[in-house]
């Protein structure tokens, strides 16, 4: 027997209302300026994951499956249906450890609310203007669901903030789009809902496939489904939010659901959101921060090193400690910067140097210390590198506020420095550079259709 209760709460109410009418919304111009920055560097890193294993393997089942040509699947030729699309892109941005990230928001919002936005904007002909609201509204989204989960998404249990953060980010993004009524956002967000999974094994994952799934491309794909069939007339239920066996009965044991409505309009969670300076996992993000204040200050030389100590909190100490990744091994990412001076998306990411001599010879030397006190320290994810060289002398830096985060934001230049790093390789330099103009001025677009020349190779 199916109830017919179709009592809505002014949460529903009020959420389904801001969807419907987001791309009407005015959206304050330093909004849209950090959303143009984020689209940037997504795409940069759907590109530069469009040849990386997790990459290769989403394209490979986007060329499977065939069907209609709807959206570009991005750094090839192919065109797929938005769904497929979607799902491709989505495990191309998160690929490996270079897109964005929401520390308070536990999650990666760009990584699905992007791929999910593009592939419906291509598909159904959307400007740049109300591409730009929809991404924008998905970071809103995808933040406020987990904090309305309450505290326990901070930890890794249960279902993972990861995954439910960006599929309802990208459903927000999607809505904003399909000029869906009031009444079948509720039946979209409903059907968004019964599509809710992850669970935090995704850490032990080793060739990071599974995670790009998990992060991205399940999360887009589910987004752009809902809102297909949605489209398509489907019928669901009216408030999945409250009632008997409703979302938070399911996913929290502490829930906050007004969190989903506190400060819309007025608090733009893009704008604490993070971009990663170095195409590298987070938490060595500190330490190659403050490895070039020390490389730029002292020119130190891996001969002359006889000790190098990094400090982080020992809270996420496990997950760069040692690893087999080389662009998430802490010890691995100090010894090549050490050696080449700097630190490019190509030196991050070459496996062979894994096994170097030079390489292993200067991890050696490299001692990780978890540290209680920076677990505390705020703004967070500090790091420490200490230096003793061999005649005695030591330097040290502290990173307090890492390049990206909302305390030392990266400016124009560092995303198209760091872009154009990413994508020369595989668009060539020329047409990186124009798909950076015309992302800078996506305002001016009156189809993102327009962009597929700029964003195959």
């Amino acid at each position: 027997m199916v109830s017919k209760n179709l009592i809505v709460s002014p949460l529903m109410t009020d959420l389904s209302k801001y969807i419907a009418g987001a791309a009407k919304r005015r959206v304050p111009a330093d909004v849209v300026e950090k959303t143009k920055h984020h689209v940037l560097d997504t795409v940069a890193a759907m590109v530069s994951g469009s040849r990386l294993k997790p990459g290769e393997m989403a394209i490979k089942f986007a060329r499977s499956q065939g069907g209609k040509r709807e959206a570009t699947v991005i750094g090839t030729k192919l065109v797929a249906s938005a769904i497929n699309a979607s799902l491709a892109n989505g495990m191309l941005a998160h690929a490996d450890e270079t897109d964005d990230s929401h520390q308070r928001g536990r999650l990666h919002p760009g990584c699905a609310t992007i791929p999910a936005a593009l592939a419906v904007a291509e598909h159904r002909g959307r400007d740049g203007r109300a591409f730009l609201k929809a991404v924008t509204a998905g970071y809103d989204f995808g933040v406020r669901i987990n904090l309305a989960r309450g505290p326990m998404v901070q930890n890794d249990e249960g279902h993972s903030a990861h995954s439910s953060g960006s599929l309802f980010g990208a459903m927000a993004a999607v809505g904003t789009l399909m000029n869906f009524k009031p009444s079948q956002v509720r039946h979209f967000i409903s059907y968004t809902v019964q599509q809710a999974s992850g669970i935090p094994c995704w850490t032990r994952d080793p060739e990071h496939i599974e995670k790009a799934f998990d992060f991205g491309g399940m999360c887009a794909r589910d987004a752009v489904t809902a809102a297909t069939v949605i489209n398509l007339g489907f019928t669901g239920v009216e408030d999945v939010f409250t009632g008997p066996r409703n979302f938070f009965d399911v996913f929290s044991d502490d829930p906050r659901p007004n969190e989903l409505t506190k400060g819309l309009g007025a608090r733009y969670e893009i704008m604490d959101a993070q971009i990663k300076k170095w195409s590298v996992g987070m938490p060595n993000q500190a330490v190659l921060d403050a490895l070039e204040v020390l490389i730029s200050k002292h020119q130190p030389k891996a001969k002359e090193i006889k000790a190098v100590t990094v400090t982080l909190p020992n809270r996420r100490f496990h997950i760069s400690d040692n690893v087999l990744m080389p662009d998430i091994c802490t010890q691995h990412l100090v010894a090549i910067m050490l050696l080449d001076g700097t630190m490019t998306f190509a030196s991050s990411h070459d496996e062979a140097r894994m096994k170097a001599r030079d390489v292993l010879a200067l991890r050696k030397k490299i001692n990780l210390v978890p540290s209680d006190a920076l677990a505390k320290a705020k703004p967070l994810r500090q790091a420490i590198v200490e230096i003793e060289f061999n005649s005695g002398k030591k330097i040290k830096h502290r990173t307090r506020a890492v390049h990206g985060t909302p305390q030392k934001p990266m400016t124009r230049g560092d995303v198209e420095k760091k872009s154009l790093d990413l994508m020369a390789p595989i668009l060539g330099k020329a047409k990186a550079q124009k798909l950076i103009k015309t992302i800078w001025s996506l305002e001016k677009v009156k189809d993102m259709g327009d962009l597929r020349p700029f964003l195959q190779p």
